[in-house]
This record gives C-alpha cells, sequence and structure tokens, in this order.
C-alpha cells in the first residue's frame, strides 16, 4: 500500500463502513452508492488476504455466542479445540465468545495458531481474548468466504439461526461442487439427531435431497471423533 491519496481514500472506506451492509441492503440506490459498496467489499476481502496468511491446515469451527464457560457445550468446543491443535491444525471461528472464544481457547492452550473472523453486531460478538490474529468485518457474506477459504474440514457446534446458515451454506458448498468434499462434522448428536431425523424423513422422503447428501454431514460426539474425521480431508 502506498502512503499518497488512493490509499488515503482507502483507509476513508474501511473507516466508514459501519452500518454499510444493512445500508447496502436497504433497497435501491444510485449506481455510485453501490459502486461505493463495492469497493468496501473489495477492500474488507484485501484486509482479510493480507492478514490470514499462513502454512498450517486449518479447521473452522461454527457454533452459537450464548454458551458461558460453564456449560457442557463450551466444554466440549475446548476440548475440540485443543484436539485439532495438538493434531497441527490452526483454529479459525468467527471470533466472538461462546463456543467461538472456547475453541479459540482450546487451539490456544494446545500452542496452535487461534484464529477469528468477527463481524460488528449491536449484541453478543467482540473479539475474545484467544486470538492471535482477527479481523473485524462488517459485511455477513464477506466474513462467510474467508471462514470457508482457509479451512480443509468444518466444525459445527451447537448453535441458532447464523450456526445453522453457515452448516446449511457449507453442505449447498459441497454438494454442488464449489469447495471439495472437505469433512463437515455435526459435534453434539444429542443436540443435532432429531435435525438430522427431520432432514432423513422429510428431504429424502420427499426426493428434495438423496441419501447420500445427507451424508455430508456427519456426526460426531468426542474431540478424538473431530480430529479422526478432520484428517480425512485431502491434502492441498
Amino acid at each position: 500500500m502506498t502512503d499518497g491519496p488512493e490509499a488515503k481514500r482507502e483507509s476513508s472506506l474501511l473507516q466508514q463502513v459501519e452500518g454499510a451492509e444493512k445500508l447496502f441492503l436497504a433497497g435501491r440506490r444510485n449506481r455510485a452508492a453501490d459502486l461505493e459498496s463495492a469497493v468496501r467489499f473489495f477492500l474488507e476481502f484485501l484486509q482479510g488476504f493480507e492478514s490470514f496468511e499462513f502454512d498450517q491446515r486449518c479447521v473452522t469451527v461454527f457454533g452459537s455466542a450464548r454458551f458461558n464457560e460453564g456449560h457442557r457445550y463450551y466444554q466440549l468446543a475446548r476440548e475440540v479445540g485443543y484436539a485439532l491443535g495438538k493434531a497441527g491444525f490452526a483454529v479459525m471461528t468467527g471470533g466472538g465468545p461462546g463456543i467461538m472464544e472456547a475453541a479459540n481457547r482450546g487451539a490456544r492452550e494446545a500452542g496452535a495458531l487461534s484464529l477469528g473472523c468477527n463481524i460488528r453486531l449491536p449484541r453478543e460478538q467482540k473479539p475474545n481474548a484467544y486470538l492471535d490474529r482477527f479481523i473485524p468485518f462488517e459485511h455477513f457474506f464477506v466474513r462467510k468466504v474467508m471462514l470457508v477459504k482457509y479451512s480443509c474440514a468444518f466444525v459445527v457446534m451447537p448453535g441458532g439461526f447464523g450456526t445453522l446458515d453457515e452448516a446449511f451454506e457449507l453442505v449447498t458448498l459441497v454438494q454442488n461442487g464449489k469447495i471439495e468434499r472437505f469433512p463437515l462434522i455435526a459435534v453434539g448428536r444429542d443436540f443435532w439427531g432429531e435435525m438430522e431425523q427431520f432432514l432423513d424423513d422429510t428431504l429424502v422422503g420427499e426426493g428434495t435431497i438423496t441419501r447420500e447428501e445427507l451424508g455430508l454431514l456427519r456426526l460426531a460426539d468426542t474431540a478424538e471423533e473431530v480430529v479422526r474425521i478432520a484428517r480425512e480431508a485431502p491434502e492441498p
């Protein structure tokens, strides 16, 4: 990057992004406003590409921000992060509290690289204390691309709408050949079991997906199972 007027313009756009996604999605605007949004998208991507340069294989862990340290799923996510770190993987999360903090914490305790793609939200989301590197994003879709781009396996811990959104987008990307057939691991049979039953009974039953496609989402209960499945990821 240079220090001239173009660099100042780039910096200015990055500093003004708060609320930009809501504004962009609010409805029809003039072409100049949409072009400025497109520049902001590019700058967020560029910031991510420059910040996340590393050699280790990486696993992204998704899950709820709402579980505190005493919750069994927080402890399980911490064990998963630790086991992945000990197995030689970098661990990436959404960078916030709850499951994300737990997985980053476990990775840090294992001496592994701990990464976060944070998002500016009105509540719940702030960078946790166990990140070696993190980037704050304004746009959900940019953040989601970065959470997928660097990883060779994905762990879906218990979570809410956001976690479901991320899990089903990943299944769709694999289903349609947009990413390699990377392992997608749903952790917690007690949490995800009824959803799998619904998918089997209704989606497979009605023919909207095949039984093979249902198998793209694999269930696990322990950190050891997660590591075993993650190691099946194809080498780069």
